[in-house]
């Protein structure tokens, strides 16, 4: 006999991106460029001191430690998890749940509407405008009439690539204070955006940035993400999260690639760079193209549709993410910037498709 799950949990759709055998895979925003050997070195030295039969250190302190002194704040506001997704979960168990809700700018990240639901959140969603920017009054005013316990603001946005200006960031901030909720700026893409919004971090403003080691740092395997905020936002988030949910190794390897700083702007230079040549490219094909201050492209073909295109690239062993079901990007495709040879490939594959 089997046992039925809660009610709105066996009706919701899990969150998955295809894993398919190509040459090319653009399609989960993953560094197209690995770390320098001398921090995989690093990282093997570190497993031969990880203390494997004791538990890890609970409180990560010397990685929250370092991670502080990056930011130039304190480890007491600092948060580290399994990636900024596990950060995201903790502060909708820590704020959110039944009788609250959760504020979204659609389209956006779909783990921040899924994750509220999967905690029993009710999610408000508001609209960005066609080229995907917030209108900072009509944002202000949902937050005002529905008073959510988080309002959520990705910058630069997934899937659009959009960047908040400053303004706008501190717009809504203000509105959330006012009716006493919290700001979440979704920072997973902030090293390839011009701006940042951790100066707002103090200990008195209701604000907190996500942050994660799965695209500018190259480590997508390791699953390592971290929250800056106030001292009391992060001592709730610590109740909710499980014990020892932190492991040694990946404790150890987060501290490793902290040595390698300059390395890894080298890294995200490179890829703004092939960035803004790839969007110049697309520029020339049938596509509309969107500004983007990420790692990514978001593209609609003009003549044809999204399926059919994704699926003509899959029989090229190009792979990017099909958009066109998610909320207001019907017909988008996103693609995450390759190397330049995996961009020629996808380039090419895109000319002789859509000719």
């Amino acid at each position: 006999m089997r046992v039925r799950p809660r009610d709105d949990i066996a009706l919701m759709a899990g969150y998955h991106s295809p894993q398919l055998d190509v040459a090319v895979r653009l399609n989960t925003n993953e560094s197209p460029l690995p770390p320098p050997a001398a921090f995989t070195d690093a990282v093997a030295a570190a497993t031969r001191s990880v203390v494997w039969n004791r538990y890890p250190d609970r409180q990560a302190a010397e990685l929250r430690a370092r991670i502080a002194a990056r930011h130039g704040v304190t480890a007491d506001q600092v948060f580290a998890a399994n990636g900024s997704n596990e950060v995201l979960q903790c502060l909708l168990l820590a704020y959110g749940g039944p009788g609250r809700s959760a504020a979204v700018f659609e389209p956006t990240y779909a783990l921040h509407s899924h994750l509220a639901r999967i905690t029993g959140t009710a999610v408000v969603e508001g609209v960005r405008g066609d080229d995907f920017t917030l209108e900072p009054g009509e944002a202000m005013a949902l937050i005002g009439s529905v008073r959510p316990a988080v309002t959520f603001l990705c910058s630069p946005n997934n899937p659009s690539g959009t960047v908040e200006p400053p303004s706008v960031v501190t717009s809504l901030l203000d509105a959330a204070g006012a009716t006493g909720g919290l700001l979440c700026v979704d920072e997973a893409y902030a090293e390839f955006a011009p701006h940042s919004a951790l100066e707002l971090v103090d200990d008195e403003t209701p604000v907190v940035v996500t942050r994660t080691y799965s695209k500018t740092w190259a480590m997508a395997g390791a699953r390592l993400g971290y929250l800056i905020g106030p001292e009391w936002v992060v001592a709730e988030l610590e109740k909710v999260a499980l014990p020892y949910h932190l492991d040694a190794l990946k404790q150890a390897v987060g501290l490793v690639a902290l040595d390698y700083v300059d390395e890894m702007q080298a890294r995200v230079d490179a890829i703004v760079a092939e960035r803004n040549r790839l969007s110049d490219r697309l520029g020339g094909l049938p596509v509309d193209v969107w500004p983007s201050g990420a790692n990514f492209v978001l593209m609609r073909p003009r003549h044809r549709g999204a399926a059919e295109v994704w699926q003509q690239l899959v029989d090229r062993s190009v792979l990017v993410r099909n958009c066109s079901s998610w909320p207001r990007l019907d017909g988008c495709l996103r693609v995450t910037v390759g190397t330049p040879e995996e961009d020629d490939r996808l380039l090419a594959a895109l000319e002789e498709i859509l000719a």
